[in-house]
């Protein structure tokens, strides 16, 4: 029979064991949030209809090649740059990514890739033209996004088109009302720097206002919806986007 003192040691043995297993396993679960997949949330309504305000995503952090855990790290003052076990591959036009907001490497924003290190890239009239060429944007029916808009945005006058950038094929939304961010100057786009949109082209704040995005900055493409949510407005009530869930993001 174990006395007393003995069976504290024992105690004493057995929490020290767990906490250290926890101690791995939280290290573990770090460790392959940094390099391979991690989820974040969508805050705002700048990817509609790509993204909706409060899906969860996942971000494929190895899409542009295998980094250092932790070397992106970027808390309050503290922004590293990545370090990548073998040359970073380039983003391609079309790409949603996830990246450090320039302006402060701290908070984390989404957007679309659609300008890549030496292009002309130029907006007229709502109209984006990359080296010269107006992006194929062909007019199509938006009632299923009009069904499913986000609260805030009921009420607006969008029209919605299928645009094609590279090989890739998604939708964008305009206010046909707003003519605030309808032209940008052409402008070059300069080695080692990325452009980008959001979908909800004239409710984005993206590169027209705040510039290029630097390749260090880039975290991951997102690649999937894995839960999605609407929360309570008004007469409505909180909602499972069952639909949404596990949907692949173009």
């Amino acid at each position: 029979m174990l006395t007393t003192e003995q069976v504290i040691k024992k105690r004493k043995k057995e929490f020290l064991r767990e906490l250290r297993n926890i101690f791995f396993i939280v290290i573990i679960l770090l460790v392959f949030r940094s390099v391979f997949y991690e989820p974040y949330r969508i805050p705002s309504g700048s990817m509609i209809p790509t993204l909706k305000i409060d899906d969860f995503i996942i971000v494929n952090k190895f899409e542009y090649g295998f980094k250092v855990p932790f070397s992106d790290m970027a808390i309050f003052d503290l922004n590293l740059k990545p370090i990548y076990i073998n040359e970073m591959k380039k983003p391609t036009r079309g790409d949603v990514v996830v990246f450090k907001w320039p302006r402060d490497p701290s908070i984390n924003y989404i957007k679309r890739i659609v300008g890549l290190p030496g292009d002309t890239l130029e907006i007229r009239e709502k109209r984006l033209y990359i080296n010269g060429e107006k992006v194929i944007d062909r007019e199509v029916n938006g009632e299923k996004f009009l069904k499913n808009m986000d609260a805030q945005y009921v009420g607006n006058k969008f029209k919605f088109y299928e645009s094609r950038i590279g090989d890739r094929s998604f939708v964008i939304q305009q206010d046909v009302d707003n003519v605030y961010s309808n032209q940008t100057e052409e402008i070059t786009i300069p080695k080692g720097h990325y452009f980008v949109l959001g979908d909800n082209r004239d409710y984005s704040s993206d590169s027209r206002f705040w510039g290029f995005v630097p390749a260090e900055n880039i975290r991951g493409r997102a690649t999937k919806v894995w839960f999605s949510f609407s929360r309570p407005t008004g007469e409505s009530s909180f909602k499972i986007r069952f639909d949404r869930i596990m949907k692949s993001i173009k």
